[in-house]
């Protein structure tokens, strides 16, 4: 079988047959894989503890039918470790890595901004560059933006008319003037916008400074924004440790007429969850699941 060899993140893991596992991984030139380990569960594996989610790693792979088969894996940088010392990174983590695999959709199909956009903010996580809250909104808003979806926080979202505004309109993509204003939007304090457009050009010394009634103002428009676009919100999201969003945005009537958010799921999840069961004690941090 042919050989490659790329630079990967393990988003996720779940169990294969009795000693193996399939492992995601968000590549740097081959975009997202699915590879399988083989016998990564016994004791005795080579390289089992290297294919950790939240693991930065260089890999041999050999190409297959279906799923490549990794035969080679040395740690980049051990991030993984970093993670599971601290709840409360390992659960930001786990909502980068989920993110991270939502928004790259078709399988080897390029993605190296989002690959690098996810190692650089594991990175600040790992060494506690700033504070985890600020981390992950940043890196939920630039790895939307990498997808297509950049808010705008100046301009009206709609017309383009000049900044700044005052109302938050997560369907129209930003803030929007006083005439394209659809009713029961959000009206967020200018420091929170101005937050917000710091945390998605890495403004940090603007982030760094800010106050928390406004970081938790912009955590709900993020989780608001987010849950838009990816049309559910993610499931790891729950579970991180941070100050409760004081403001949860909800869509007005007209916008959810336009673009109603789906509850069911859809039928990549029958099929992750049809692995879950068989593996119930993996760390599947693209479902949330936090266990060890």
């Amino acid at each position: 079988m042919p050989l490659y060899v790329d630079e990967a993140v393990v988003l996720r893991t779940h169990k294969l047959g009795e000693a193996d596992r399939i492992i995601t991984l968000l590549t740097r030139h081959h975009g997202r894989v699915r590879a399988v380990a083989k016998g990564v569960r016994r004791t005795t594996s080579r390289f089992g503890a290297r294919l950790e989610p939240c693991s930065y790693v260089e890999l041999q792979l050999a190409v297959g039918r279906s799923l490549d088969v990794i035969t080679q894996a040395e740690i980049r940088r051990p991030y993984a470790e970093a993670m599971y010392a601290d709840y409360g990174r390992y659960t930001t983590a786990a909502a980068m890595l989920e993110t991270a695999e939502r928004l790259t959709v078709e399988e080897r199909e390029p993605a190296t901004q989002h690959f690098l956009l996810l190692v650089a903010a594991l990175r600040s996580l790992a060494e506690g560059a700033h504070d985890p809250s600020l981390i992950l909104d940043s890196y939920l808003l630039r790895s939307l933006a990498v997808a297509g979806y950049a808010p705008s926080f100046d301009a009206c979202a709609r017309c383009g008319t000049g900044g700044p505004h005052r109302a938050f309109a997560v369907a129209a993509g930003g803030m929007i003037c006083a005439d394209c204003r659809p009713a029961g939007v959000a009206m967020p304090a200018p420091e929170t916008v101005g937050l917000l457009a710091a945390l998605l050009t890495g403004e940090w010394e603007v982030a760094d400074t800010s106050m928390d009634r406004h970081r938790r103002e912009a955590t709900g428009l993020v989780s608001a924004y987010l849950q838009w676009h990816l049309e559910r919100g993610l499931r790891s999201l729950p579970h991180v440790e941070r100050f409760e969003p004081e403001i949860r945005v909800r869509v007005s009537e007209d916008e959810h007429h336009d673009h109603e958010l789906h509850d069911h799921e859809h039928h990549d999840d029958e099929h992750e969850e049809h692995h879950e069961r068989h593996d119930g004690a993996s760390h599947d941090t693209g479902r949330g699941v936090i266990s060890r």
